[in-house]
């Protein structure tokens, strides 16, 4: 018989714990204590709901209500009225922005609608540091039912199931578990790529903080499919909630005898160990990855040979990321059938987005392969903030490309991505509004991409910095056509030379942004403009000398006493003396300041 006749479900991801939910659980567990519940209802820290827009978020079962916003001090609230009493708190609900309508139910929210949650199945639903939540889900049962099975037998699932690698390759992986299955040897090892490096990138943060059992169950697959008997997760440290649960479950795993000897009576060995990477976006290339675990310099090194030939101290190893493998042992369960039937013909299933930027819904989603970038950003995101004309969309993370309104019924998967100038990468999606300038969005990711190569090549060690100082140059106001004719070869040359896929894709930014707002670049080096008034070299504040009623805020306000005028005239702000801080701007009450 069950324990607990209501369940309280509280989001323990990163984002959520910032925002204090550890103190809405304690004031929960106080409150259902001093009303003598605690034996009764049960408070449970989860993972990610996907929601972070909305967190903290509590979940109430088994009637499903979804509390959105919650603070520390509506604990109490939340047990005497919804628990105690049985009454829905209102004013914690979501309230639906287009119908007005208050929904209590998350499958009834736009957010939810149209996502599939496979590798994100157990996020938000399950306490990540109870191996028995995971077990009742159908945890580690696709690892018994593979030692029923011959090797090759789970490979030709996983190869018939059309899963590609999520980390940003495509690769499928069946075929890449194959090549590693093939090459023989005395030692063999599954990596699991946890380097999350993209900016605004956290998908494979939350699955490991919310569902770590579901990575180490797959890395335990791919092991008894290639021989290897050792596993390595390959984790940033700046994740250490991530780090903190993992080590959590592998201990579970290894007291429940489903890591380590003998595995499930199966003759199986295989046992999993953290190493720790100092958070460099280069080591996201398997190669350069595997030298970091050695101990060597993060560089990547000329494929072939490859890591299934020779990884990791020389021995075949797997590289996968934790998204990749978060996929497999549903694949086992369900069959490669039901998998496939999920998404594009060429792209199979799912894939997780970190949804940011100038969008409503912030958050962690997980969509069928092939839904479209409108149906993302205006259905499930709900539209850009505060009514602002959608400009662009990011995809890929620094390796990927602008996309504009004309793309935004491109359906998401490898080729249509690529098709259009931009890639999947590893799922980042950052949306920009009117307000961005696109020249200054591609040397924001050219800052990234020159601080983060590891400088062995000279085509990204260099080439980098010239296209990030001629860009520099064309927002300063001092560029030229011949600037922008330079970006393009200068790209071409950097994307056929570099060593690995950070310097061969590192001009995307600058390419797609010259190819959708091509205006806009040559705003800024005919007229000196830019356009969306970012560029702070290209502004100049002015006064609308209708609208200004010479009320002296603006010049009193002013830290370099630039603007001149007498009280009730019109005043004058001197652009050469005017350092752009935006202060008059503030201060003044009646709009007549505006940039030009």
């Amino acid at each position: 018989m069950e324990k607990y006749k209501m369940h309280i479900l509280i989001c323990g991801g990163t984002g959520c714990r910032a925002s204090k939910s550890e103190l809405i659980q304690t004031n929960l567990e106080d409150a259902l204590k001093a009303k003598g519940l605690e034996d009764e209802v049960q408070v449970v820290t989860t993972g990610c709901f996907g929601f972070c827009e909305k967190g903290p978020i509590v979940k109430i079962l088994p009637d499903n209500t979804f509390y959105i916003e919650v603070k520390p001090e509506d604990a109490t609230e939340i047990v005497e009225e919804h628990i105690v009493k049985g009454r829905q708190v209102m004013r914690l609900l979501y309230t639906d922005p287009d119908k007005k309508e208050t929904v209590s139910d998350a499958k009834n929210m736009g957010f939810y609608k149209k996502q599939i949650r496979i590798a994100l199945r157990n996020c938000g639903f399950i306490n990540p540091e109870n191996i028995e939540e995971y077990i009742s889900r159908d945890g580690y049962g696709a690892l018994g039912k593979c030692f029923e099975m011959t090797p090759q037998d789970v490979i030709d699932i996983i190869k018939k199931s059309g899963l590609r690698g999520r980390g940003g390759g495509g690769f499928p992986t069946g075929l890449k578990w194959e090549f590693a299955s093939k090459n023989e040897a005395d030692q063999k090892y599954v990596v699991c790529n946890a380097d999350e490096g993209d900016p605004g990138a956290f998908m494979d943060r939350s699955i490991l903080e919310g569902d770590p059992h579901s990575v180490l169950e797959a890395m335990a697959i791919c092991g008894y499919t290639m021989g290897a008997d050792k596993g390595v997760i390959y984790i940033r440290a700046e994740y250490p909630l991530a780090i903190e649960r993992l080590k959590v479950a592998i201990g579970q795993a290894r007291e429940y005898g489903l890591l380590g000897k003998d595995i499930l009576g199966s003759g199986f060995n295989f046992d999993v160990e953290m190493r720790y990477g100092a958070g460099a976006f280069v080591c996201g290339e398997e190669t350069a990855l595997i030298h970091s675990m050695e101990g060597l310099r993060g560089e990547p090194t000329v494929k072939p040979p490859f890591p299934a030939e020779s990884g990791y101290n020389g021995k075949p190893t797997n590289v996968n990321n934790v998204e990749t493998f978060a996929n497999v042992p549903v694949i086992i369960n369900k069959g490669a059938d039901w998998f496939s039937a999920i998404g594009t013909d060429k792209s199979k299933g799912t894939k997780v987005f970190a949804l940011a930027g100038k969008i409503n819904n912030v958050g962690l989603i997980e969509v069928p392969m092939g839904t479209t970038l409108r149906e993302v950003i205006y259905e499930i995101g709900g539209g850009i903030k505060d009514g602002k004309k959608f400009k662009a969309v990011q995809t890929g993370g620094p390796s990927g490309g602008c996309l504009t309104e004309r793309h935004l019924d491109t359906p998401i998967d490898f080729d249509n991505l690529l098709a259009v100038g931009s890639m999947m990468g590893s799922g980042g999606m950052i949306v920009m509004d009117e307000d961005d300038c696109m020249v200054s969005m591609a040397k924001f990711y050219l800052d990234f991409t020159v601080e983060e190569s590891c400088g062995k090549c000279t085509p990204c060690r260099v080439g980098n910095k010239r296209l990030y100082e001629l860009l520099d140059k064309i927002t300063e106001g001092k560029g030229t056509r011949e600037d922008i004719d330079l970006l393009r070869n200068l790209s071409a040359v950097i994307k056929d030379t570099s060593l690995c896929g950070l310097g061969q894709t590192s001009p995307n930014p600058v390419l797609s942004t010259i190819e959708n707002f091509y205006d806009e670049y040559m705003a800024h080096v005919d007229d000196h403009k830019c356009v969306a008034g970012q560029c702070k070299a290209l502004m100049q504040y002015v006064v609308d000398p209708e609208l200004c009623v010479g009320c002296t805020l603006c010049a009193r306000n002013c830290p370099v006493d630039c603007i001149t005028g007498e009280r009730k005239e019109a005043h004058v702000i001197d652009v050469e003396k005017c350092i752009k801080c935006g202060a008059c701007m503030d201060k003044c009450k009646f709009n007549a300041i505006s940039i030009q």
